[in-house]
């Protein structure tokens, strides 16, 4: 089953659930109880290490127009 994460705006917290993906939009419990948790898109980082053990990151840029990887020198970031 795929992990899921939540946002209870009664806690104001975030959570993971092990769902089945056929509920994954459905509104979930909280830890706390209360009942219409939404789910919220997930963020995570990716890194390879190279055979010299070399860590980088293995994501694209957010912003297709940055050359340096930080989007605060973006004109739309």
């Amino acid at each position: 089953m795929p992990l899921y994460e939540y946002y209870c705006p009664v806690c104001d917290q975030r959570f993971e659930l092990l769902r089945p993906m056929v509920r994954a939009s459905e509104p979930a419990p909280c830890p706390a109880g209360h009942p219409d948790a939404e789910r919220v898109i997930s963020v995570f980082s990716a890194f390879a290490k190279s055979a010299d053990g070399d860590v980088s990151s293995v994501a694209s840029s957010g912003c297709a127009t940055c050359s340096t990887g930080d989007c605060g020198s973006c004109p739309s970031g």
